[in-house]
Order: structure tokens, then C-alpha cells, then sequence
């Protein structure tokens, strides 16, 4: 594992994760900010800005980032139709299907809008994490 990561291009892992991070911030903030506070039972509320709520995500996705970077080295992926496939899979896989899954609990008001809002984020961030990593590696 360790020889793993020393094998990683850190340089491609960091655009890959402030991709996905700034994704993120636009996708809730942005693009979907209304949908997303109706997901949540806060239609007419601003969300909190509290550091936890920055700093949570970005090591989440920095985290998601690296492990991709593992498994695309180690799956040798190498080009945009093979990111493109190991972006489905683990987007849909682990990432989408986990989200609609936490996001089924009586604390979400809407679980399947939030799931789908949430979900797709992850499916598109990590399909962009794949490219950027293939493209640099």
C-alpha cells in the first residue's frame, strides 16, 4: 500500500481533488442550493456556514480522490473510455448507492431528492477525478 501511494502523481491527485472540491462548493451552493435546502426540510432557511462544514467535505473528497488514484494505478486505467467506465462503476457503486443509502433515515426529510442531488455530485466529481488522473498520470 505504501509503495502505492509513493507511485501516485500527487500532482494530478491535488487538481483532481480542488476539482472535485470546488465542484462541491458550486453544486450546493450554486447549481443546486435551492433543490438541495428542499432535500433537507430548509426551503426557507440559509444553511449554517460553520468550518466543519468546509473542512468535512474537502478531507472527504481528498480521501475519495486518493483512493481512486490507488485503484486507477492499480487497474492500470489509462484512458478516458476506461475512466469513464471505473468513474460508472464507482460512482454508481460505492458513492451514488451509499448516499441514497445514508440518505434514507428519518432525519431527511426528502432522502430520494437529497440522494439524487448528492448522488449525481458524486458521480459527476468522480468521473471528473478519474479524467484529470488518467489524462496526468
Amino acid at each position: 500500500m505504501i509503495s502505492q501511494l509513493a507511485n501516485l502523481n500527487w500532482i494530478s491527485v491535488l487538481v483532481a481533488f480542488a476539482g472535485y472540491f470546488i465542484l462541491g462548493a458550486l453544486w450546493f451552493t450554486l447549481f443546486f442550493s435551492k433543490s438541495y435546502r428542499i432535500s433537507l426540510g430548509r426551503e426557507n432557511e440559509t444553511l449554517q456556514n460553520k468550518p466543519i462544514f468546509i473542512v468535512g467535505p474537502a478531507l472527504c473528497s481528498l480521501v475519495i480522490t486518493v483512493a481512486s488514484a490507488v485503484l486507477i494505478y492499480a487497474l492500470n486505467v489509462q484512458s478516458i473510455g476506461d475512466a469513464f467506465k471505473f468513474s460508472l462503476l464507482v460512482g454508481i457503486g460505492y458513492l451514488f448507492a451509499n448516499t441514497v443509502n445514508i440518505a434514507i433515515n428519518p432525519n431527511i426529510p426528502r432522502p430520494i431528492l437529497y440522494g439524487m442531488i448528492s448522488g449525481t455530485y458524486h458521480l459527476v466529481g468522480i468521473f471528473f477525478v478519474s479524467v484529470i488522473l488518467v489524462l496526468m498520470k
